[in-house]
């Protein structure tokens, strides 16, 4: 099985980058294949209708598509603005939204949303929306999230998470979202 991993942020020293970074060492001690994706890699305009009617898709949600579809599913992790989706990423959702048939982009692609931040909900409440915008677009979002409260005091220097409860709370999760993903693509192994 292979995954696609995603911290939806562009900052370098990023809460929600240590926390996918810690999820892509516990899937590979697991075994699964990850594809770690750098958000900076996908900066693209923002999405407009005359933009898209004239030119198509930008390269870049072309080529993002191509590694989503490469992949059984996603685990996105995402802050949280303004207790809500940051701007990037919903661009990003409304960019690949756009390519047809709806299976091609979001459509049947098991997702996992993890979000961590300073806040004492941990960028939960952002998950929300996030999960409404994949969802209508035909995503299957696991049921169950994970979120990192006091996120700039959960990591330790070397970016791995202080409190060994949290971390097997987020191992738990995966496993979780493994069988889940096994189920839905069909994946004996």
């Amino acid at each position: 099985m292979k995954l696609m991993l995603l911290a939806a942020s562009l900052r370098r020293d990023s809460v929600n980058k240590k926390l996918i970074n810690v999820t892509a060492n516990l899937l590979r001690a697991r075994g699964v294949l990850v594809d770690l994706v750098d958000f900076a890699e996908f900066e693209m305009p923002l999405y407009n209708g005359d933009y898209e009617e004239e030119l198509g898709l930008p390269e870049k949600a072309t080529i993002f598509i191509k590694r989503l579809k490469e992949a059984d599913g996603l685990v996105l992790a995402s802050p949280e603005y303004n207790f809500s989706v940051p701007g990037a990423l919903k661009n990003l959702i409304d960019w690949v939204s756009r390519v047809r048939p709806i299976s091609a982009g979001w459509g049947g692609m098991p997702i996992l949303l993890l979000s961590a931040s300073p806040s004492l909900a941990g960028g939960s409440r952002g998950l929300l929306h996030t999960r409404v915008g994949l969802e209508v677009c035909g995503a299957y979002v696991y049921p169950k999230q994970f979120s990192v409260s006091d996120a700039y005091n959960a990591f330790n220097e070397a970016g791995e998470f202080i409190d060994e409860k949290r971390m097997e709370s987020l191992d738990k999760l995966l496993i979780e979202f493994n069988n889940y993903v096994k189920a839905i693509k069909k994946i004996e192994k």
